[in-house]
């Protein structure tokens, strides 16, 4: 059990801070805001500590990293609070509850960081299979404690931690993949969405082996996609294309450069009673989209989604002009009259800037374009209103006028 509140240290913000930002919940302070004195400097990277304002009333306890520009993340209002798995097991309940009244079947994200109030954890579920990415270090030292509530609230068997990706790198943590509780599965799981079949390869995939956040816009996607010719570029395991199938596409492909995520797409069509309509080009998706507009290949809707070019505000600018260009080399698939769906996981890349670009590339490629949908992830991705990380993916539909 974590120690009580007596123990704990504490961090100040300076005079000029803005307390009331983090009382109205914001939920992290950076480390120019902070008195940072050799005591607090010296606090291990993920202790828990209080956080308290210029003139020493406590606004919530959270964790340190006093050396990383984040240098606090609140846990809770309550400076009394204890973290153990009482506490864990209430931020899992309200999370599973929310679910529950979202699902009838037990796939989605489970945890979504700050948006389901533990920071830096994602966990997603695949029937009795959850993986989970414990993104910060203070997560690593209650693994145990987290394994113990997550298997016994949901039921499930197997807990595989996929301790992978930027996020882990910037805490110091290591990069590793193991199976805390049961056993691996032997083989992709299958997931249905929208009537779609998708292949989740959880130990060796991407992430955690399936994109849940994409599903209201994949299923926006199938709405569009009856009798269609549909184009899907930086498909992974076939997230929109195989949506397009069920929606009752008359073709689909899809384009990765990664030959084992289309391998699973083609299995995912394959369990549709779809293969016929399938076809999969891996490549270079830059590449792939030059080539087809040189083959003179036009399709009824074509869509991408490519990975997050802008990662961080530092990589903004190069993020937006890759996206423009990914608008303006798909804009020229698309037949007149068609749609087509341009997506962004960058959370440095706001929904503004994102369409700006998007529409610079329509431009250059000489279309005229109209937003139809903007879409962004599902309800099983909360958004914290003051955060936006968690508000990340956003996908933009435009009708190219005949």
């Amino acid at each position: 059990m974590t120690a009580p509140l007596s123990t704990l240290p504490t961090l100040r913000l300076k005079p000029k801070a803005d307390a009331r930002r983090l009382r109205h919940g914001f939920p992290w302070a950076w480390a120019d805001e902070l008195v940072l004195d050799r005591r607090s400097r010296g606090l291990t990277a993920g202790a828990l500590a209080v956080l308290e304002d210029a003139e020493r009333r406590p606004l919530g306890m959270g964790v340190a990293t006093t050396g990383g520009k984040i240098a606090f993340r609140m846990l809770d209002r309550d400076p009394d609070a204890v973290i153990d798995e009482t506490w864990i097991g209430g931020r899992v309940r309200a999370a599973l509850a929310l679910r529950n009244q979202l699902f009838d079947a037990p796939f989605y994200r489970l945890i979504h960081a700050e948006g389901d109030g533990v920071p830096g954890l994602i966990v997603d579920r695949f029937g009795d299979t959850l993986v989970m990415q414990p993104n910060a270090i203070w997560l690593e030292e209650r693994l145990e404690m987290f394994a113990d509530v997550l298997l016994d609230l949901t039921g499930c068997t197997t807990l595989i931690k996929n301790g992978s990706g930027r996020a882990r790198a910037a805490e110091g943590l290591p990069d590793e993949m193991t199976v805390l509780r049961g056993a691996a599965p032997e083989a992709p799981i299958q997931v249905s969405m929208n009537g779609a079949i998708y292949l989740a390869d959880v130990i060796g995939g991407q992430k955690t082996g399936l994109f849940y956040d994409q599903r209201p816009n994949h299923a926006f996607a199938a709405s569009l996609a009856r009798d269609a010719r549909v184009l899907d570029v930086f498909s992974h395991v076939g997230g929109f294309g195989l949506a397009a199938l069920a929606g009752g596409a008359s073709e689909a492909m899809a384009v990765d450069a990664s030959a084992p995520a289309l391998s699973l797409a083609q299995a995912g069509a394959a369990a549709m009673g779809a293969e016929a309509r399938f076809q999969t080009r891996a490549g270079d998706a830059f590449d792939v989209m030059e080539a087809l507009a040189g083959e003179g290949a036009q399709f009824d809707l074509v869509v991408a989604d490519p990975p997050a070019f802008a990662p961080s505000k530092l990589a903004l600018e190069k993020g937006l002009r890759a996206y423009e260009r990914v608008a303006r080399l798909a804009a020229p698939l698309v037949a007149p009259g068609g749609v087509l769906i341009l997506c962004s996981c960058s959370h440095a890349a706001e929904l503004p800037k994102f369409r700006a670009a998007c529409l610079r590339g329509i431009g250059r490629a000489g279309r005229v374009p109209r937003l139809i949908y903007t879409g962004f992830a599902g309800p099983d991705h909360p958004q914290h209103p003051d955060l936006s990380e968690t508000g990340y993916l956003k996908a933009l539909a435009f009708r190219l006028m005949p």
